[in-house]
């Protein structure tokens, strides 16, 4: 075993048993470069990454290969999920050099960290224009030790332009965007909308759930049919498609094509989550029982397979199960046949299950009715049957790390989700999670943590994670009333602005104060897989400012938008999260619902109100509870407020647009 065998990360512990000397990233590592006069070989993926996993396969558990990169490199492993920070700074780099990014990336440093050349998957041999990888150590290699200036000024450069984004400032006057900006964000979706499968752009395609959101947001302001279209083509086509898991519920990462056919299969919780909210806002708008269906089977699935007894939500699930990608997920119509008899013909013709198949001979499910989701009696006994049958297959690699910015974003879905449909289980679920990350991921000076795993929680919690946190203790004052999340989720905003607040610009860098120095300190304000810390934080400091009547929270907001007031106005989607704290601003309302009125509290939570916060229950310090305890709700702007309501009536006709 390799240095990597005590590691809390799943994906490091993968390749303890490989021939390479691996190091963690840390400082034995930089210090072992500097006194061997070597450079680093930088290699970064995650657990549930298919071409990390080939790329281990063909050169990290090959001895030859093994033995080159021993004795050419001080080799450095890093989990891209718990080290977003190194990650973020090494692929802007390897997208300087190539044009494009992804994982796994490898990234060749100077023994100081700035990088000079990368890539990400290389294979053992050269192909379809791809050189091998062991060309391409050797090739660093002579390099390093014949033209070392050239390879010095070549980090120098890279370096120098790495973290460009954390310069940005407003100018001297810059206001708040407004309308205009979310308006030019529609008209960008629309352009780009596919409108035979929906989604944004060629594929691959993933769910950008975020530029959903937007579209459902332009919906309540302009009651478009063309609008609510996008949106429904798109999750139908998502929902029927193969990128669906249609015996256990959830969502694989993307997929390949444009059709949401063929997935990369492996299953992420921040996709789960992300999708559950756009499902349920779906719902809350529709009313359509397709989009409670996928909802629904999308938390059974996370909490089933990926909850974990403590009460963290493991991080994912694997492509690959008995080394083959998708083997778990896809069925031939023999084995269809065996298991369903009669039921077969009926089955196979729901799922399009042919001899032929779709993925290499075997069938991935799917439903060629496109939003004819929800399953009469005989197929839903089929469904039991095949998914009894396929859990007795050998399930794909659990990655468990429990990591603090996913778990949040699911339990403020799920807490969404429990107040929307009034399921008290998913509340205590959500509550449970939350009590779980309080628990084991805040250290006892209360800073936070980023990773758990097996009992021990590890890396500093980044602005990310802080920010995710604020939003699920909110959601949970919204959801259950309790007075306690509001405090909590002050706690963590206070944290989050002392932190990771640049005083000199605005803005929040990636990692705080007290953490360790990269080659740049940088800020994550463009929307990737997950909204962007500086998104999330603005729209969440917005709702917190609303809850709370505390100002502070709302202009520090204001202070992201205005720092990337100049590129929003330019590329808009780019920063489809930070644009729900451009609506809420614009629109914003702020409700309480005094005494005990369950009929008024369900009548909130049951709408899609994106632009709106609810307080009910506990009372707690704010000027929405001042002087009312008289079982009415109030309707307020900027807190000022209409007539009391005494019915459901009268506050449903308060909260139209």
């Amino acid at each position: 075993m390799n240095r990597l065998a005590q590691e809390t990360s799943p994906y490091l512990r993968q390749h303890r048993d490989n021939p390479v000397d691996w190091y963690p990233w840390g400082d034995e590592a930089f210090a072992t470069a500097r006194s061997g006069d070597k450079p680093i070989l930088l290699s970064v993926g995650y657990s549930a990454c298919h071409w990390c996993h080939v790329m281990a396969h063909e050169s990290f558990e090959d001895p030859d290969v093994a033995t080159i990169m021993n004795e050419l490199f001080v080799n450095i492993k890093v989990d891209r999920e718990e080290r977003p920070d190194v990650d973020a700074v090494y692929m802007e780099a390897v997208q300087a050099i190539t044009g494009r990014g992804g994982w796994p990336m490898t990234v060749f440093l100077a023994p100081d960290g700035r990088p000079f050349y990368g890539g990400t998957y290389f294979p053992k041999r050269a192909h379809s224009g791809m050189p091998s990888f062991l060309d391409v150590c050797r090739a660093v290699d002579e390099t390093w030790r014949t033209n070392r200036d050239q390879v010095l000024e070549q980090a120098g450069r890279l370096a120098e332009s790495i973290g460009r984004l954390a310069l940005l400032e407003a100018p001297d006057g810059e206001g708040v965007p407004g309308r205009e900006a979310l308006d030019l964000a529609y008209a960008q979706l629309r352009a780009r909308f596919d409108p035979d499968w929906g989604g944004f752009g060629p594929a691959p395609k993933f769910p950008q759930t975020d530029s959903i959101e937007l579209l459902l947001r332009a919906h309540r302001r302009n009651g478009s049919r063309e609008t609510l279209a996008m949106v429904t083509t798109t999750l139908d086509a998502m929902a029927s498609g193969g990128i669906y898991d249609h015996l256990g519920g959830g969502f694989a990462r993307y997929s390949t094509d444009a059709t949401w056919l063929v997935p990369h299969f492996e299953k992420m919780l921040y996709d789960q989550a992300l999708l559950t909210r756009v499902y349920l806002h779906a719902w809350q708008v529709t009313g359509e029982a397709r989009y409670l269906q996928v909802l629904t089977e999308t938390v059974d699935y996370v909490l089933r397979t990926l909850g974990q007894p403590e009460g963290g939500i493991s991080s994912a699930e694997d492509a690959d199960s008995e080394g083959e990608e998708g083997k778990f997920y896809v069925w031939h119509l023999d084995e269809v046949e065996e298991l369903l008899g009669t039921d077969a013909t009926a089955a196979a013709e729901w799922w399009g299950i042919t001899p032929e198949g779709n993925f290499e001979g075997a069938t991935i499910l799917h439903r060629p009715v496109r939003g004819d989701l929800v399953r009469p009696d005989s197929i839903e006994h089929a469904r039991q049957t095949l998914y009894a049958a396929r859990e007795k297959r050998v399930r794909p690699g659990l990655d468990d790390k429990v990591l603090t910015e996913w778990n949040a974003l699911f339990v403020s879905a799920l807490a969404e989700a429990a107040g929307a449909t009034g399921r008290a289980d998913w509340l205590a679920a959500a509550e449970g999670t939350a009590r779980f990350l309080l628990r084991e991921l805040r250290r006892d000076d209360g800073r936070w943590l980023r990773s758990w795993q097996g009992g021990r929680a590890r890396h500093l919690a980044y602005a990310a994670d802080h920010a995710a946190l604020v939003d699920a203790f909110i959601r949970l004052s919204e959801a259950g009333g309790r007075a306690e999340w509001v405090s909590e989720a002050r706690l963590v905003a206070d944290a989050m602005l002392d932190l990771f607040w640049d005083e000199e610009r605005g803005g929040l860098f990636t990692t705080g104060r007290d953490a360790e120095q990269l080659i740049t300190r940088a800020k994550d304000v463009l929307d990737n897989a997950t909204p962007s810390a500086n998104g999330s934080a603005a729209a969440t400091l917005v709702r917190l400012a609303a809850l709370t009547g505390e100002d502070r929270y709302r202009e520090q907001a204001e202070a992201i938008l205005r720092i990337v007031a100049g590129p929003l106005a330019q590329h808009p989607t780019a920063f489809a999260h930070l644009l729900q704290a451009v609506d809420f601003l614009a629109s914003s309302r702020e409700v309480v619902v005094t005494g005990d009125r369950p009929d008024l509290v369900r009548a909130v939570q049951e709408r899609y109100l994106p632009a709106a916060v609810l307080s009910w229950g506990e009372p707690y310090a704010s000027p929405l509870w001042d002087g009312r305890d008289d079982g009415r709700a109030y309707v307020c702007e900027q807190f000022t407020c209409r007539t009391p309501a005494t019915t459901v009536d009268e506050l449903v006709a308060q909260l139209q647009p």
